[in-house]
């Protein structure tokens, strides 16, 4: 078995680019139906199977640094912590979670506008991700765009903090049971797929929440807007435990697939670079 070449910093930021621009476009019409069906107005008056691709624009724009954000940071700190071999679970935990608040600097304006355009929330003045872009600008101002950073992190966290040590592990699994190092991309496409579905599902519930408070249009200064635990607490008092899991299955289904094209395109992008 050969030994492992680490990506650098520059390598990390250009695969990661090409990782999450790949997955977002490929993904972009379930995302949408996940979206519809989280959303409080009703999957049907939310849009449907209609107009699937409303707000990849805003995709476009921001998928490519938020995914290179996370990987420059991701592997940057697993090669920098100080933590022994038998802590390499906590390595990654603390590794990704990390470049998640990182990403989500990029990813949270994103999610926003993509969101929003998903489920006609501007009605006919929401022509495009840019005319969204600059409604939430004059009614909210640069707040608006950041609405939900919070609570888009704290799913993040135990999303990261779950799939990326099951992904780490199965590969390391994998390429001892296979005696190859690195694995090829196809092989580390599985591993990926593997753990975004079992992330997916787990946290599901936080995905609701977030997807939630980014519909919120009201005005937190002229109101005081529910905590996350009010919400969450209203959720399953007026909808039920079942609306915390809306999505799961398109969910689980996106992002297990969208696991394997992440983070097969990463690993096939940092193959070619570190060969």
């Amino acid at each position: 078995m050969t030994e492992k070449k680490h990506p650098t910093f520059l390598q990390s930021l250009v695969a990661g680019g090409v990782a999450g621009t790949s997955v977002d476009l490929l993904f972009f019409p379930i995302d949408t139906i996940k979206t519809r069906l989280q959303s409080s107005q009703g999957f049907l008056k939310a849009g449907g199977f209609k107009g699937v691709y409303k707000g990849v624009g805003s995709v476009v724009v921001g998928s490519a640094p938020g995914a290179a954000f996370f990987f420059a940071t991701y592997d940057t700190m697993k090669k920098t912590l100080p933590l022994q071999d038998n802590l390499a679970p906590l390595n990654h935990m603390i590794a990704a979670s990390t470049g998640e608040v990182a990403a989500c600097l990029v990813r949270v304006p994103t999610e926003v506008v993509k969101t929003r355009m998903q489920t006609s929330t501007y009605g006919a003045l929401g022509t495009s991700s840019w005319a969204a872009v600059k409604l939430v600008l004059a009614q909210e101002g640069i707040k608006g765009l950041y609405r939900g950073y919070g609570i888009t992190v704290m799913r993040e966290i135990p999303f990261t903090s779950i799939q990326f040590p099951l992904y780490e592990f199965f590969k390391s699994t994998l390429s001892r049971k296979l005696d190859k190092q690195p694995l090829p991309a196809y092989e580390a496409a599985l591993c990926g797929s593997l753990a975004g579905g079992i992330a997916a599902a787990l946290t599901t519930p936080l995905d609701v929440l977030k997807t939630r408070v980014m519909l919120d249009t009201r005005d937190p200064s002229k109101r005081q807007l529910p905590s996350i635990t009010t919400r969450l607490r209203t959720i399953y008092t007026t909808e039920g435990w079942r609306a915390l899991f809306s999505g799961v299955v398109p969910r689980t289904l996106w992002i297990s697939a969208g696991g394997a094209v992440f983070l097969g395109m990463y690993e096939l992008a940092i193959n070619n670079m570190v060969a």
